[in-house]
């Protein structure tokens, strides 16, 4: 089975990586190889396995001994806890060499842990009542986050959905006078979830009424962003507005709000830390871990994000009878152009770096122009074209010395030359290359521009900045800028404020690959930027990029419009064999931009506002390849297992893929606005809940074609352009035929590492009528179950192993359950309680012999049968 084979190259590479087996092994394998050994403690500049140095002075002697090195250089990083109080940082100076990267890998069965929390002890209750803890911490100390024996706790939050509550010009009314209590108003924060979108912003205050109750005012600034006039360029930046900041989910972050076990209040000011444990934790010996730095690992290679600005730059000086025209809805960067209809008028752009790009429009009316760089001509450029296109690379300048440059283009021919804006290289194009990061976990980051500034959402972890009002990304733990050939090979990300791993500006052919990312604020791993659309360099472009045999999981536990695995502008990316799942939003969102590359026809089909906003992007040959996306949609609406958006440039395959239980809002196989060119075949939808198998909702997406996939529904919805569609085969009951069970059997990464099986493990069967229920907050493994109300309706799961359990829940609605062995009856229990019971072990076996068995559970009577999940031995 693919699942033995994967298994067996993972072991192969971290053996290889010396993640695991024994010394003599790992030692013939690096025979030529350069190791540095560092401790959490090292110090000194030996480097040696009996006299270990420190991270950074290790990464220091690599870099010189890269350019004689015969084989790889290792950094090799013994077992225990490094924190950080800043990022590890590595630059272009820090590379490997192509087939020999630098490897910062773990010591041969130790765990090396880079954390940036610290960790805090001393606490003593202060509040007997509502059993509230205090620990100090120096007075000053920002984050967001806590996390107490490796479980996320949660800021102070009031009940959902609070009632009483109306919209005023700068907040909200209640007519309850309590909030006029609180102190501190200005760190309490109010969650508004809304459609796709999650909006956070803080107080400015909180005051009587004029006509008693509490005012609460909202920052202005913020307000101003989340309501009162949000961030809406469309494309291709966002495609709307909506929602907006019009109600409270909850509000957030007052001492007056403990009393829930497993929340806590930081009095930044004070230097105080207040906690209300969970039952059973005991906070003297309890590993309380505060998070404080906001980045782990920094690798970065030259020049950084790039981004266009405006044709109205100070630093563009038009000669001639040049006309300014704003507000055309044609696609321009801002709304605007610098246009001019006489030959020989120039723009001039003066600027410090090693590289320019000039933005223009293409069209039928546009002609040729000269490209003058220092005073030399370089090159003669057209932007004649049939149709118009916006915001087009007509001048790519780059590979000049770094310093003060002047581009001037000089119009030559055609009715029109337009100016839309420039896009400046500030350093010379240098990646920082050839490095691996094996078997080590990263972990305790905190964001904490929120707490001032609020979070000013766009879509799927891509918020505005709240003073430029332009793209930005929740930072991630661990950061790649400019990156080729960077690999993570089984490690582990886990328990965030931020996304966990991001490959960023433009990196190239670089893998996530066996890794385990889980329990992050925001995304699991993104891919690629929003505002790169434009390039025509290939050195310019996020391409060649692999995400594969990892597991992604929880993401978005403080962001909820974060996803799983997010790709941005980019070519060649594959996402393959991945398990992603228990997400607020949708599992996977690849693309950009709307129906930004689809024709104007198509949008004027769409009934958009506009003339036409077109424009191109190099987005393609995308490969969604073997994945199991499940237990999607927790929080939010409109989204979905596998989400794509905006136009390819190139032909991409959606195939092979599991996607199943969807909590809600969802459309499982979801092409958005402006998908394109997408090869949908041979995948498996399944527990969708009501849910469309297919969402194609408007013109604008087009060219796809859509075959040969199955479902256990057969709802869905098509009103695309030129679409090449086949409805799913339908299944019924669980009976899928064998071309969908092999696809099930070979999605995912393999057997998920630990000692449960969720009842949406893929190993898990069920034959009959059943659903899925997720985010049901009833204590459940993993917060979701899978249930049926007909009797004989069965789960199945084989597995590998000496003994099972059984977990169910018990309630007066259940009954009994037939249990059955390797197909041998082992008699019948009993789910029917007084009350309810989560996570109940009814069945269990210990002591088989070690192999496959086959383990059925069947229900025989009462209202429902409901499936949480089997332990493992």
């Amino acid at each position: 089975m693919r699942r033995a084979v994967l298994a067996c190259l993972v072991a192969v590479a971290a053996a290889t990586l010396g993640v695991s087996g024994g010394g003599s092994a790992q030692a013939a394998s690096h025979a030529t190889d350069d190791v540095l050994h560092v401790a959490p403690d090292g110090r000194g500049s030996a480097c040696t396995t009996t006299s270990p140095c420190t991270l950074d002075t290790a990464r220091d002697q690599a870099r010189a001994l890269v350019p004689g090195a015969t084989g790889d250089v290792v950094v090799e990083l013994q077992g225990g806890t490094y924190r950080l109080t800043g990022p590890f940082r590595l630059g272009v100076q820090d590379s490997g060499r192509p087939g020999h990267p630098v490897v910062y890998r773990a010591a041969a069965g130790q765990k090396p842990v880079l954390t940036g929390a610290m960790k805090v002890t001393g606490f003593t209750r202060v509040d007997a009542a509502r059993n509230i803890y205090r620990a100090d911490v120096p007075a000053g100390t920002a984050s967001r986050e806590l996390f107490v024996n490796g479980v996320r706790a949660d800021r102070d939050r009031g009940p959902r959905d609070p009632s009483g509550f109306s919209v005023t010009p700068t907040g909200f009314h209640t007519a309850d006078s309590s909030y006029t209590t609180w102190t501190d108003p200005a760190r309490v924060e109010v969650v508004r979830n809304s459609g796709w979108k999650q909006m956070r912003c803080p107080l400015a205050s909180i005051k009587p009424g004029a006509s008693g109750g509490s005012d609460l005012t909202v920052d202005p600034a913020c307000w101003n962003n989340n309501h009162t006039s949000v961030p809406n360029p469309s494309f291709p930046f966002n495609g709307a507005g909506l929602p907006t900041l019009d109600g409270i989910t909850w509000l957030e972050n007052a001492y007056q709000l403990l009393g829930t076990p497993g929340q806590f209040y930081l009095d930044q000011d004070g230097g105080h830390l207040y906690y209300v444990p969970r039952p059973g934790e005991d906070l003297a010996t309890a590993d309380v871990e505060l998070p404080v730095a906001s980045e782990l690992v920094d690798a970065a290679g030259t020049p950084g994000h790039l981004a266009p600005l405006n044709d109205t730059d100070w630093r563009a000086v038009y000669t001639g009878s040049w006309g300014y025209s704003s507000g055309r809805h044609l696609g321009d960067l801002n709304a605007d152009v610098h246009y001019t209809s006489t030959d020989g008028d120039s723009v001039s752009y003066t600027f410090d770096g090693t590289g320019i790009q000039m933005l223009s429009e293409t069209n039928d009316d546009e002609g040729s122009a000269d490209v003058y760089v220092d005073g030399k001509k370089v090159s003669t450029v057209s932007a004649n074209g049939p149709v118009r296109l916006a915001q087009q690379a007509l001048v790519s300048v780059t590979g000049l010395t770094k310093g003060t440059h002047t581009l001037r283009v000089v119009k030559t021919g055609g009715t029109y030359l337009l100016v839309d804006g420039f896009t400046v290289i500030p350093d010379a194009i240098a990646s920082v290359h050839d490095i691996t990061f094996s078997g080590i976990t990263f972990t305790g980051t905190t964001w904490t521009a929120p707490t001032a500034e609020g979070y000013v959402d766009n879509q799927a972890g891509v918020i505005w900045d709240p003073t430029t009002r332009t793209p930005a990304r929740i930072p991630a733990a661990v950061q790649v800028h400019r990156g080729q050939r960077v690999t993570f090979t089984g490690d582990t990300v886990t328990h965030t404020g931020t996304s966990g791993i991001d490959l960023a500006d433009q990196t190239q052919d670089s893998t996530v690959t066996g890794s385990t990312i889980t329990d992050t604020s925001g995304i699991g791993v993104a891919v690629g930027e929003v505002d790169d659309y434009y390039q025509t360099e290939p050195a310019l472009m996020t391409s060649g990029n692999t995400v594969s045999g990892s597991v992604v999981q929880f993401p978005g536990q403080e962001y909820a419009d974060a996803v799983g695995i997010w790709v941005g502008y980019s070519r060649g990316t594959t996402l393959s064999h991945n398990d992603v799942g228990y997400t607020p939003y949708s599992g996977i969102s690849i693309g950009w931009g709307w129906g930004w590359a689809s024709d104007c026809t198509l949008q004027a089909k769409q009934g958009l506002p506009n003339p036409c906003l077109h424009g191109t992007t190099y987005a393609g040959d995308e490969h969604v390849v073997g994945n199991h996306v499940h237990s999607v949609m927790g929080a939010l609406y409109d989204g979905g297992p596998v989400y794509t958006l905006g136009g390819e440039a190139l032909p991409s395959e959606f195939t092979g893929n599991v996607l199943s239980e969807c909590i809600d809002g969802c459309n499982m196989i979801y092409h958005d606005e402006g998908s394109s060119l997408w090869n949908t075949h041979d995948n498996v939808v399944r527990f969708a809940n009501g849910s469309l198998w297919l969402n194609l909702w408007t013109p604008s997406i087009h060219d796809d074609s859509i075959h040969d996939n199955w479902s256990d529904t057969p709802s869905y919805n098509n009103n695309g352009t030129n679409i090449s569609l086949q409805p799913a085969t339908v299944v019924t009951d669980g009976n899928w035929p064998a071309a969908a069970q092999a696809i099930v059997a070979t999605a995912g990464p393999g057997t998920l590492p630990g000692a449960a099986a969720d009842d949406d493990d893929l190993r898990v069967a069920y034959h009959g009528s059943w659903s899925s229920s997720g985010s049901r907050g009833l204590g459940d493994l993993d917060n979701g179950v899978h249930y049926t109300q007909q009797n004989g309706a069965s789960a199945t799961i084989t597995f590998t192993g000496t003994g099972i359990g059984f977990l169910t829940e018990t309630n007066s609605d259940e009954g009994d359950i037939g249990i059955t062995l390797d197909g041998a009856s082992k008699g019948t229990i009993s789910a029917d309680t007084p009350q309810r019971q989560t996570q109940q072990s009814l069945y269990s076996v210990s002591g088989l012999t070690d192999g496959p068995h086959t383990l059925t559970v069947t229900k025989l009577s009462g209202t429902y049968l409901l499936v949480d999940g089997f332990t493992l031995s």
